[in-house]
C-alpha cells in the first residue's frame, strides 16, 4: 500500500474537477460521480471500469488499507487528502473518509429486456428516498430500476449513500419519459402497475390472485402527492398496500418495500409454466 503527498487545499485541479462533480450539471457533462463511504467503494471497484480514481484521508487509508490495495491493484491513482478537503469533496458533516470518482453506470432503456421485477420512479424528489427504494429492489432482487425524467439524478451525493451500493448491483436506467417506460415495459410482457394509496385494489388481493406471479413492474410516485392521475391511465391499474392499523399511510420507501418483496415472493412461489 502506497500512499503519495497529501493535498491540504482544494485548488489542486484534480480536486476541483472532483468537487464540481457535486453539481448535476457538472456529473451530465463529464458522465462521473462521487462515491463516498467504505461500502460504495467497495462496489465501486468490484465494477469493471467504474472507479476512476479515490481519495481517501491518511486515517481511512489506514482502515480501509485492503480498498485501497485493490485501486493500486486495478491501476487507479489514490489521493491522500486532510479532512478539511475531504469535507469539501463529500459535501457531508461527517465524512467517512474515501470516496472514489466513478463513470456513469445506466443504461439505455432500449438495452433492457425480460425483466421479471423492477422500480420505475415517477416525481420521487428526495434522493434519500430514492436511494433507499434502489437499495431496496436490489435487496428484493428487481431486475431494473428506472428513474423516470421527472425524478431525483441517482448520481445526487444522498442518493449515491442511501443507496450503500446497491447502485452498482442491477441496471438502471435515467432520464426517460414515463410513457415510454411503460411502452417499452408492455411491450416486453410485464404488467405495469401503480403504487396508489386510494387504489381500486389491494396487494394482498393482487397477491392472491396471481396478478404479481409474472413480470411485473411498480410505478412508484412522489412522497407527498403520490402520482398524477394521467400516469396512473398509462398503467395497467392502481394497487394500494392495505393499512390494518390506525396509520394514515406508509411512507414511500417502506410502501416500495412491500410491494417488491410481495411481489418477489409470489413470483418465486408460483408453479412453473
Amino acid at each position: 500500500m502506497m500512499a503519495g503527498h497529501e493535498f491540504t487545499g482544494i485548488h489542486s485541479p484534480r480536486i476541483k474537477a472532483a468537487r464540481r462533480l457535486a453539481k448535476r450539471a457538472f456529473r451530465q457533462r463529464e458522465r462521473r460521480f462521487l462515491a463516498e463511504g467504505p461500502q460504495a467503494v467497495r462496489e465501486a471497484l468490484a465494477t469493471d471500469g467504474v472507479a476512476k480514481e479515490l481519495f481517501a484521508t491518511s486515517d481511512a487509508i489506514q482502515r480501509h488499507g485492503d480498498l485501497v490495495d485493490a485501486a493500486y491493484t486495478a491501476g487507479l491513482p489514490v489521493q491522500p487528502v486532510t479532512l478539511g478537503v475531504m469535507t469539501e469533496l463529500a459535501q457531508t458533516v461527517t465524512p467517512q473518509g474515501i470516496l472514489a470518482v466513478c463513470e456513469f453506470v445506466d443504461v439505455p432503456l432500449e438495452s433492457v429486456r425480460g425483466a421479471r421485477l423492477a422500480a420505475v420512479l415517477s416525481h420521487v424528489r428526495d434522493p434519500g428516498n430514492a436511494g433507499t427504494v434502489l437499495r431496496t429492489a436490489d435487496a428484493a432482487g428487481a431486475d431494473l430500476v428506472v428513474f423516470t425524467d421527472a425524478s431525483v439524478d441517482p448520481y445526487n451525493g444522498k442518493c449515491v449513500r442511501a443507496s450503500a451500493g446497491s447502485l452498482f448491483h442491477l441496471p438502471i436506467v435515467v432520464g426517460p419519459r414515463i410513457g415510454d417506460v411503460v411502452a417499452h415495459l408492455r411491450d416486453d410482457g410485464m404488467r405495469i402497475l401503480a403504487a396508489d394509496g386510494g387504489g381500486p385494489a389491494d396487494l394482498d388481493t393482487a397477491a392472491d390472485s396471481g396478478t404479481l406471479d409474472d413480470g411485473v413492474a411498480w410505478v412508484f410516485g412522489n412522497e407527498a402527492w403520490g402520482l398524477p392521475e394521467e400516469t396512473v391511465a398509462l398503467t395497467d391499474g392502481a394497487v394500494s398496500v392495505p393499512i390494518y392499523g390506525g396509520a394514515e399511510s406508509l411512507n414511500l420507501a417502506t410502501a416500495a418495500a412491500v410491494c417488491l418483496y410481495t411481489t418477489a415472493r409470489c413470483q418465486r412461489s408460483a408453479p412453473v409454466r
